[in-house]
């Protein structure tokens, strides 16, 4: 029973732990870029965009297209990168398995 109780209170840490890091990545950012750096994307490590900076030279009224592709490229870039960051902090509780819905 002494055991069991145990292993209880360690996945309790566990869980407590893996909360903690979940909170801790909405805190921090990663910047995903496009052509060079005319575009750039900021995410928290919940995948929610905080900010795109367009600089002016991107902007050409004759090809909207491109700037299209470019925002898309750069915020693709940034959520790719929270993904890593994701797996980092959280792969060390899940040994790198991939559970869903965790993050």
């Amino acid at each position: 029973m002494n055991n069991m109780n145990q292993m209880m209170k360690q996945v309790k840490k566990m869980q407590d732990q893996m909360m903690k890091a979940q909170e801790e990545l909405e805190t921090k950012t990663v910047e995903g870029t496009a052509g060079g750096g005319v575009v750039t994307v900021t995410s928290n490590g919940h995948k929610k965009l905080l900010n795109i900076i367009i600089k002016p030279e991107a902007v050409d009224p004759e090809d909207v297209e491109m700037l299209q592709d470019l925002v898309l490229t750069a915020v693709n870039d940034a959520l790719a990168k929270v993904d890593e960051l994701a797996n980092k902090d959280m792969g060390k509780f899940t040994g790198g398995m991939k559970i869903p819905g965790l993050f």
